[in-house]
């Protein structure tokens, strides 16, 4: 059974989890649309991510993708937090703030989130997906026993076969073209930096498991370039910020229009994790720093407190705008629509318009 046929997709097309961006109205019109739509929970609790359920399947019958992040255990170290914290107070001036005096771990791992994992098995989602690693083997066997079928990402073909090695069903190969926050398993590990035509050719000829493309990804031709590899559908995530239905903000919105979605920058001053959004201040800051970025979600806690007082007064520099490098191909279109065209795009013979 092909991963199309066993999820009910008309169109190979998954719509990017994006946590703080997706909403249950994105997903659910991707889903409505053929696709698979996704919700990210991995930035809320559980009372949140049980009402985001909830709303996504009180709006569409097909499946949807939940996500989690199953990042390493936090190193919490108070001497770096406070060289952090100072260096940051700079800024925090600038849009006349304060910065917090400590910084909190502000979000769970699944990895050992009993309760998120409990409602996960009440709820049972149609799709499961893992981002920064996959967890234990009783949580992986909880969630396929309630018929979840089971995706994690990979940047590298190590990660991807530790993917299939736990027993889950699908992989997602994250090009480092990608937005958001790079999947891997370690961040302070070197990084190949492999793209998403290289890496996703990788996994499909050296993994037995179904490839989902990622990365860069924005119009049909570029769908249509990861089937030729045999990826077995195509992720966006940046493709669809601009849609009504996401929960992306008007500063965000007007970014992703401008000329500064041709510059896109690998950050881990926002959150401590390397990360691809757009360059703003609080990027070109982070390539000047030279300190050792706190552990995420530690840096986070930090980066999220200087964004809402930036906000505050108006100021928009300090965001966390997510975003892949083929960012400028945006298109604000409403997500049925914009799956219906990448799709017909995706349908074209190359270079004649014509279907294929």
């Amino acid at each position: 059974m092909t991963m199309l046929s066993r999820l009910g997709l008309t169109v190979p097309i998954v719509q990017a989890p994006m946590a703080g961006v997706s909403t249950p109205e994105l997903a659910a019109a991707v889903s409505n649309a053929g696709g698979l739509g996704s919700i990210g929970i991995g930035a809320t609790d559980v009372a949140g991510a049980r009402a985001m359920i909830d709303a996504t399947r009180a709006r569409t019958r097909r499946a949807f993708n939940v996500n989690v992040f199953v990042h390493g255990p936090v190193r919490a170290d108070a001497a770096r937090e406070t060289r952090w914290i100072e260096a940051l107070r700079p800024l925090f001036a600038t849009v006349g703030a304060e910065p917090p005096a400590t910084l909190r771990t502000i979000y769970s791992s699944f990895a050992d989130d009993g309760d998120m994992l409990a409602m996960l098995v009440e709820t049972a989602p149609p799709v499961v997906s893992f981002h920064f690693g996959v967890p234990s083997s009783d949580r992986i066997a909880a969630l396929k026993g309630v018929g979840c079928v089971l995706v994690a990402s990979a940047t590298c073909l190590a990660e991807a076969r530790q993917i299939e090695a736990a027993g889950i069903d699908i992989i997602v190969a994250q090009g480092w073209e990608a937005g958001g926050h790079r999947g891997m398993f370690d961040p302070a590990e070197p990084d190949d930096q492999l793209g998403t035509l290289a890496l996703t050719r990788l996994l499909v000829t050296q993994t037995s498991l179904p490839v989902i493309a990622a990365g860069g990804i924005m119009d049909g031709a570029s769908i249509r370039a990861a089937l030729v590899l045999q990826a077995a559908a195509a992720q966006l995530g940046t493709a669809f910020v601009a849609c009504p239905e996401s929960d992306a903000d008007a500063a965000y919105r007007a970014a992703l229009a401008s000329d500064a979605a041709h510059h896109t920058i690998m950050t881990r001053a926002i959150s401590g994790r390397p990360a691809r959004c757009l360059a703003n201040r609080f990027t070109r800051w982070g390539a000047s720093s030279r300190l050792d970025t706190p552990d995420y979600p530690i840096a986070y806690d930090a980066g999220k407190a200087l964004n809402g007082a930036a906000k505050a007064v108006g100021e928009t520099g300090f965001g966390a705008q997510w975003a892949g490098q083929g960012a400028p191909l945006s298109r604000p279109l409403p997500a049925a629509e914009l799956v219906a065209l990448l799709w017909r795009e995706a349908m074209q013979q190359p270079g004649s318009g014509r279907p294929v």
